[in-house]
């Protein structure tokens, strides 16, 4: 089952002050402010949302094919995610933009300042799909995760011209769309993925209801925080899957990224839709006990032993007959 993962790709560069940012503002003087900080740490991070989805979906044995827009500095990031299953072969090189970054300092207080530097990713609205749906047959699916918004348009009628099944994932680019473009990103998807007060939003935008939602999308996949996922449709009823048993909580970055990637890799196991759920919310698991959207692992028997805690021996076994015989 071929899988194309259209989406952003960054690094995201994580500094640590560690005094308060508001004993630096000077509040007469806003008008011209100019603010430095000697930070104490910097983290690296490979991030983006295609990325991070296209990385669970290789740890998870699959090797979903990433469309997206980087820049020349893409190779050592580009070898990661090779080594990691995911197929690289129809990334969008930019000629004269970098790779996308998001830059962030953190003080004591959780007080953050921060800037995002879209980079090559606003280059992604020239991918075409036409010709790497003709270069791949058998595409049984798009996930168009959040991007360049023109580019999540074009991709998204491209779909649906070429009549090739799409997953609308429009969670962190709803603020900066309004309602007629959301509707665009919808209609005729056949799975939409939003967590709760993104749904909410999306509600509010569009001026739809959840009938309109499910006149609009075969079936919505809401991720409800600790309460787990509900899975809705026209067709059959409303599914609620519970939360995989954490061990601890170390960082919730990517975590909606990872439930994706394990809903997907599922889908193309063959496995029901409450099952997909369970994988997903388990991947997500996975993440929110490390520290980035890309650094947890996890072999085949290890997954399916945390799977059974969560969800019990019947569900495993089940699994079991699904599931790559190799990560």
């Amino acid at each position: 089952m071929t899988i194309l993962v259209t989406g952003s790709v960054a690094t995201d560069y994580m500094m640590t002050f560690p005094g308060r940012i508001a004993d630096s503002i000077v509040v007469d003087s806003l008008e011209k402010i100019s603010l430095s900080f000697l930070v104490n740490d910097l983290e690296v991070r490979r991030g983006g949302t295609g990325a991070n989805i296209s990385f669970g979906m290789g740890v998870l044995g699959g090797s979903p094919i990433l469309i997206a827009a980087v820049g020349e500095d893409f190779t050592d990031y580009n070898s990661w995610l090779t080594r990691h299953g995911v197929d690289t072969s129809e990334i969008y090189i930019s000629q004269t933009q970098l790779t996308a970054r998001f830059t962030v300092t953190t003080d004591q207080a959780h007080n953050q300042i921060a800037s995002f530097y879209p980079g090559a990713m606003s280059e992604a609205r020239n991918i075409e799909l036409g010709p790497i749906f003709e270069r791949h047959q058998g595409i049984a699916l798009v996930l168009i995760a959040p991007d360049d918004p023109d580019a999540m348009l074009r991709h998204t009628d491209e779909c649906r011209a070429h009549k090739v099944p799409f997953a609308a994932d429009i969670s962190q680019t709803l603020a900066s769309l309004d309602g007629e473009a959301i509707r665009n990103l919808l209609v005729g998807a056949k799975y939409s993925f939003l967590n709760e007060y993104e749904m909410a939003l999306a509600m509010q935008k569009t001026g739809w209801g959840m009938i309109d939602f499910l006149d609009n999308v075969e079936i919505c996949i809401t991720t409800l925080g600790a309460r787990g996922a509900r899975i809705e449709s026209a067709s059959f009823p409303t599914i609620e899957v519970g939360v995989a048993k954490e061990r601890a909580k170390v960082d919730p970055t990517g975590i909606g990224d990872a439930f994706r990637a394990g809903f997907i890799s599922a889908l193309a196991w063959g496995a029901e839709l409450e099952r997909c759920a369970q994988v997903g919310s388990m991947v997500a698991t996975y993440c929110l006990e490390t520290q980035g959207g890309q650094e947890y692992r996890f072999t085949r028997e290890q997954f399916l032993e945390r799977f059974a805690e969560s969800y019990g021996n019947s569900t495993r076994q089940d699994l079991e007959q699904l599931i790559p015989r190799k990560f």
